[in-house]
């Protein structure tokens, strides 16, 4: 099988990442058909990277055919892609040597459709804050502790370490652009979520994996280590899911939450409590954060409802295409 790997960038802010990124790639065991790296409406950034991979056929430096944000750029890049199957790098992160070997491992059941790996977090700081709790490293877009281990089926897999067949938006149809994030705006987040209920709403019997062999390591940059942007993940995260469930549905768009929220966090937060009664650092911290992160996300959540039950106008996904349809009615547009 070949595989596409798209990477979707927006600031030159990253240059040094981008490029790490991209040397990932190409040291993977099992080698890419092409890396796609698609440019979020920057021309300065789109300019200088098609100049640094001139020459080199297996990397296309692509423009955002679609509106501003994360999932019209994944949408452009699976238009793009030749791949039988379509890997997504985050553009801050460098994956491991046999990063898509493990993916294409997967792909051998014919009902396997999506397959997700494990990201690591690397810290700016060096090390972990000591009042940061695993169970939320999602917020910093990261494996969290929770997640099941090993080869396992999922609900969803989580978007900047993820791979799909590519049959999967051919029935299912491409990322929502109302939902995911733009840029450095409010983090939001689950349009990989969304997307996953669709494909197995619209194919029952599809699987989708995660394989936590599949190891890639995402640089957390100081300002995601402060306990403000926690704060505002977590809110921007209940208005995700707000959306979500307004999308697919609420059971199925909070199924794994509520598991995650009734046992994953009381238990995190109990053991923050123990480790502050036995005199250890950042017990107290790590509760504290697991209380206010559930706190903001519910929040969030009530309002994003809120505005989707009122003017939903103002407050909804966008319309669904797949991402060939999507690619060229904007080409006609322009």
């Amino acid at each position: 099988m070949t595989a596409s790997v798209v990477i979707c960038v927006y600031t030159e802010d990253r240059w040094s990442d981008i490029l790490a990124a991209v040397d990932s790639v190409h040291a993977q065991s099992y080698a890419a058909l092409e890396t796609l790296l698609v440019v979020d409406h920057n021309p300065a950034l789109l300019d200088r990277l098609t100049k640094e991979f001139d020459g080199e056929p297996d990397v296309k430096v692509l423009a955002n055919a679609g509106p501003r944000g994360l999932s019209a750029g994944r949408n452009t890049g699976i238009a793009a892609a030749r791949g039988d199957i379509i890997a997504f790098l985050d553009d801050d992160a460098v994956a491991e040597r046999d990063w898509l070997h493990w993916f294409v491992d997967g792909y051998a059941d014919p009902r396997v459709l999506a397959v997700g790996g494990h990201t690591e977090p690397i810290w700016a700081s060096g090390r972990r804050p000591l009042w940061f709790p695993e169970e939320f490293d999602w917020v910093v877009g990261c494996s969290y502790k929770g997640l099941p281990r090993g080869k396992v089926r999922v609900r969803n897999v989580l978007g900047g370490n993820a791979s799909f067949r590519r049959g999967a938006f051919d029935i299912a149809g491409g990322f929502a652009t109302g939902i995911g994030r733009d840029g450095d705006k409010r983090p939001l987040g689950c349009e990989e979520t969304e997307l996953c209920i669709r494909i197995t709403r619209a194919r029952p019997d599809a699987v989708l994996l995660i394989d936590d062999r599949a190891v890639i390591h995402h640089r957390v940059p100081a300002g995601r280590e402060r306990f403000a942007y926690f704060r505002t993940r977590t809110y921007a995260e209940g208005l995700s899911k707000a959306l979500v469930a307004r999308s697919v549905g609420a059971d199925k768009g909070l199924e794994t939450e509520r598991a995650y929220s009734t046992r994953v966090l009381p238990a995190g937060a109990a053991r923050g409590v123990r480790d502050f009664a036995l005199g250890r650092a950042g017990g107290a911290g790590r509760a504290g954060a697991i209380v206010a992160g559930v706190l903001a996300a519910a929040g969030g959540y009530a309002l994003g409802n809120w505005r989707a039950r009122g003017a939903g106008a103002t407050f909804t996904v966008a319309e669904i295409d797949a991402p060939t349809k999507e690619v060229g009615r904007t080409e006609a547009a322009a």
